[in-house]
């Protein structure tokens, strides 16, 4: 018995060492310690339009944590949290956001990846769930069975825009080999196990990952996709001539002027909610017509009437 008891009290004094020394090396395992929000927002960022006056912009608070060491001297931590979800008048300058609201994070958690409707932003999570964030509404996270259908390797979501159905197609990137695809519409190239794309049902709560079925082989060529109603409208960028074309059910009905939009072949284009981002250029659209509505810009966050007038919010 005597023997156990001295084994236990050198086990024990063993670990109070080890604590020590952890304290002493690595933290300092002082009192002094010192936490403070900054009082400005910063990293704000265009999530999507409302509609035509309308927009949701989501920005950050930055902390720093500082830390008295084992030798006297400082440790300092910071980091982005306090994610905020905002709305503001892009057509007429006002004071400030119309309305907000935001989460009591101490680490953000990526709210901001997307606008998924007219009123709602997504972030990330995905494939076991989504973050949803409903204007006027808290924000929650929705958890998701994923499911897989010929494929067995999830895209990484990037972009979900309304589907068919009253479902939602998920379009991203495939990662092979630590190389990532712009496009995961290319993954056949690395083999059949990548899948394409996937189509959300939150009302199912279910994410299917797949690969392309015949009927939308055309996809392929898009930069950007989304349905409304029934019809299917696709975006791309020509890389050749630097033109942006919008095609509907795969015939091409309208088209946008490098000229106009002033294009190359980096330039950046997809849907936003419902408009069109045609290289920082907001556009309304339909089948065979758009019409440019403001430049917009995330430093900042200004929005441009083309005539040198701008409306910002800082």
């Amino acid at each position: 018995m005597e023997k156990k008891v001295k084994t236990f009290g050198f086990e024990k004094m063993l670990a109070v060492l080890v604590v020590a020394f952890a304290c002493e090396c690595m933290w300092g395992c002082s009192d002094d310690v010192t936490f403070e929000w900054e009082r400005t927002r910063r990293n704000a960022k265009v999530i999507g339009f409302v509609d035509d006056s309308l927009v949701m912009v989501g920005d950050y608070r930055f902390w720093l944590e500082s830390k008295e060491t084992w030798n006297g001297g400082r440790y300092d931590d910071e980091d982005a949290g306090n994610p905020r979800l905002c709305v503001y008048n892009y057509r007429v300058q006002e004071d400030g956001p119309r309305w907000c609201d935001s989460v009591s994070e101490l680490h953000s958690s990526s709210w901001f990846y997307g606008q998924l409707t007219d009123s709602v932003v997504w972030g990330s999570g995905l494939p076991n769930s989504i973050k949803l964030w409903k204007i006027g509404e808290k924000p929650h996270e929705l958890k998701l069975n994923p499911e897989f259908e010929g494929c067995s390797k999830k895209v990484d979501a990037r972009r979900i825009h309304e589907w068919v159905d009253g479902k939602f197609i998920v379009l991203g990137t495939a990662s092979v080999n630590g190389k990532t695809l712009e496009n995961a519409f290319f993954a056949p190239e690395y083999g059949d196990e990548y899948c394409q794309y996937a189509v959300l049902d939150t009302l199912k709560r279910i994410v299917t990952y797949k690969r392309l079925e015949k009927d939308l082989e055309w996809i392929r060529k898009c930069d950007d996709l989304k349905a409304i109603g029934e019809d299917v409208y696709c975006l791309f960028l020509d890389k050749r001539l630097f033109n942006v074309y919008v095609a509907v059910n795969s015939e091409i009905k309208d088209s946008l002027m490098k000229e106009t939009f002033k294009l190359n072949r980096f330039a950046n284009v997809a849907f936003i909610g419902s408009y069109m981002n045609i290289y920082q250029s907001l556009c309304a659209f339909g089948n065979g017509w758009h019409k440019w509505i403001t430049n917009f810009n995330s430093q900042g966050i200004s929005f441009g009437d083309g005539n040198g007038d701008y409306i910002t919010y800082e």
